[in-house]
């Protein structure tokens, strides 16, 4: 069975689970539905046997871009992988997420941090209010991610918020795609922001859009929160 047809049946029976006839199911028949499900499953993971760096965004109105991306640095860290962060927008904040991961930015004896951690924002546009250096500003914070990205000490690289400078037009989208061709094969980057290009969603790996469907802030006047937004 090829790889296509495995897919097919496992969204198929995907569907199907959640069907009243699935709910009405007797106990052994339930059972071997779930027997034929896994069968399917390990035929689907068998034929994927692939690995490379991934390029990942994270775009879309909806709240999270960043905070999913977090995640995985986390997942990361957990693994004991290197990782680096730059901030091309909030850096002019604290954020809370910086005081969190401290203690993996720490060095210890002739052992480099296991992460480490760069705000290179000045904040947002309306704050600083000043075009040309918000522009040196991100050029500034893209030669440090290139300098990251193209090392092999990284296995992650987290580029947060550079979609808004993109979109902005601060940053080239044509030059962003060739840093990141240029990337170490196992390596895997995040790039997070509303607004991606699509000329960087077209040669990513993964894409994820989140979608805004209710905001506290716009339907009920409630203001950012810490441990919410920052």
């Amino acid at each position: 069975m090829s790889s296509q047809n495995i897919s097919q049946n496992i969204d198929a029976e995907a569907v199907q689970l959640n069907d009243d006839a699935t709910r009405s199911l007797s106990d052994a028949q339930y059972k071997q539905k779930m027997a034929r499900r896994k069968e399917v499953q390990q035929q689907r993971l068998a034929a994927r046997d692939g690995e490379k760096g991934l390029i990942i965004i994270n775009t879309g109105t909806g709240k999270g871009k960043t905070t999913a991306a977090l995640g995985m640095v986390l997942r990361s860290l957990g693994h004991g992988y290197r990782v680096a962060i730059v901030q091309f927008i909030k850096g002019a904040w604290e954020p809370a997420e910086k005081a969190a991961l401290a203690p993996w930015t720490t060095a210890i004896g002739n052992v480099p941090p296991q992460l480490e951690f760069y705000a290179m924002g000045e904040g947002f546009t309306w704050e600083t209010q000043d075009r040309e250096r918000d522009i040196q500003m991100a050029k500034t914070a893209w030669q440090k991610a290139q300098d990251l990205m193209l090392s092999d000490a990284f296995q992650l690289v987290l580029l947060d918020e550079i979609n808004i400078a993109l979109k902005l037009e601060y940053l080239s989208a044509e030059a962003v795609l060739e840093g990141l061709s240029q990337k170490p094969e196992r390596s895997h980057v995040i790039l997070t922001g509303r607004g991606a290009p699509k000329l960087l969603i077209d040669h990513a790996d993964l894409v994820t859009e989140m979608t805004l469907i209710k905001h506290p802030f716009r339907e009920q006047g409630i203001k950012a929160q810490p441990g919410i937004e920052f």
